[in-house]
């Protein structure tokens, strides 16, 4: 099955590169491109790798507004 429909990059051919050392998405993209065109298999090879998908990133002030003080202002 293909992973990276860009670059004709198979499920196989990342567990491969993986074996072989590209443990990480970036060595994956190194080794064969998979992951550098449109980004969408990247997720898919994160899980190949065992890796799941990205953590959310934490918003400033943890949930909090961002900015204060602008209602006020208007």
């Amino acid at each position: 099955m293909y992973v990276c429909s860009c670059f004709g990059i198979t499920e196989q051919q990342v567990k491969q590169h993986a074996e072989n050392g590209a443990c990480t998405p970036r060595r994956i993209a190194s080794a064969c491109k998979a992951g550098t065109d449109c980004g969408s298999c990247v997720r898919r090879i994160q899980a190949l790798l065992g890796r799941g998908a990205l953590p959310g990133r934490e918003t400033a002030g943890q949930g909090g507004p961002l900015l204060t003080g602008l209602d006020e202002a208007a």
